[in-house]
């Protein structure tokens, strides 16, 4: 049989539909296989973590097919329960592959002590900054009269004086005495002078 007659016979175009056929099923099998590999259009929502222990953070996720990392804990913030999740990533509502792990940051279980620092003869602009940066907060202001207008004199917390170098609690707040500037030095008068007594004068 010529190869013009092959082409255009029965035999050619059944060989050409079973290999059509063939084709079409390899390439549905394929397909299905690498949706089942990589989970393709399954995706997780992932939970919002916070507040929630450990251990109850470990079941929910194991629900959903997903799991977590411990990275540290943090300072303690007295919005959440004692370890408790405070950060995540990914964030609550983001959408993940299963087993995907969240990482977590978990509230200490308390307040971590502080050193006060030396605000004596610092100004209140000078303080204010110092005692943020340590995680102290700014307390009562009284003012009693000095030349040091906003100076620092004295440093109080819960009612009793402190110097620098005490610990407290971070989140403690601390009072602060300033100067208000208004006093003016006074001369002083001996008591015991007479008023007006007259000053003797040596005599020649």
């Amino acid at each position: 049989m010529s190869l013009g007659k092959y082409l255009s016979s029965r035999v050619f175009f059944g060989q050409v539909a079973v290999a059509l056929v063939i084709l079409a099923v390899l390439t549905y099998l394929f397909m299905h296989w690498l949706t089942f590999t990589t989970d393709h259009g399954h995706e997780i929502t992932v939970p919002n973590l916070a507040k929630l222990t450990e251990e109850q953070v470990e079941q929910k996720l194991d629900e959903l097919d997903l799991d977590y990392v411990l990275l540290d804990s943090v300072d303690y913030n007295s919005d959440f329960p004692k370890y408790s999740v405070v950060e995540q990533d990914p964030l609550p509502g983001a959408k993940v592959k299963e087993g995907r792990k969240v990482y977590i940051k978990i509230n200490a279980s308390g307040f971590s002590s502080v050193r006060i620092p030396d605000l004596i003869d610092k100004t209140y602009r000078e303080a204010l900054p110092t005692l943020k940066a340590l995680g102290l907060e700014e307390g009562t202001i009284t003012y009693i009269p000095n030349l040091g207008k906003d100076m620092v004199l004295e440093m109080r917390f819960k009612g009793r004086n402190v110097k620098a170098g005490d610990r407290v609690l971070k989140a403690s707040k601390i009072d602060l005495v300033l100067g208000d500037g208004k006093e003016s030095y006074v001369e002083e008068v001996d008591s015991t002078a007479t008023p007006n007594a007259e000053i003797p004068v040596n005599e020649q």
